[in-house]
């Protein structure tokens, strides 16, 4: 999993600051990914899904919610892994306008525990 990542979400959680772009996180965590690369793209999408995925598997909420399109919000990707995960129909969940704001709100409040916080980052 990749910590500059997980780091930087769970500081913008904690924050309550809107969602970042792909763009901004990358040039926040230095990973030099090039997102007219579609190989490049990708990887991100595979570095947003573990860290998901783990935070997921240990009980915490999603911090891939955090980062979205300036112009689209959540892709698809978000709401697949989302079902992968056992959510529902990533369909479904992506015209449920309430499920994206959920778990922000979640994420949020969970990382802006002192206690959560102390004990898992």
């Amino acid at each position: 999993m990749n910590t500059r990542v997980r780091n930087k979400l769970i500081q913008l959680a904690r924050m309550d600051e809107s969602p970042i772009s792909y763009r901004r996180l990358i040039n926040t965590t230095d990973l030099g990914l090039n997102l007219d690369i579609k190989h490049e793209k990708q990887l991100l999408g595979t570095i947003l899904d573990e860290v998901s995925t783990e935070e997921h598997q240990a009980g915490r909420p999603l911090l891939s919610v955090l980062v979205q399109s300036k112009k689209n919000g959540q892709g698809d990707r978000f709401y697949k892994l989302c079902e992968q995960l056992g959510y529902g129909d990533w369909k479904d969940l992506k015209n449920d306008e309430s499920f994206t704001e959920e778990h922000i709100r979640k994420c949020r409040e969970f990382w802006q525990d002192e206690d959560n916080y102390k004990k898992y980052f």
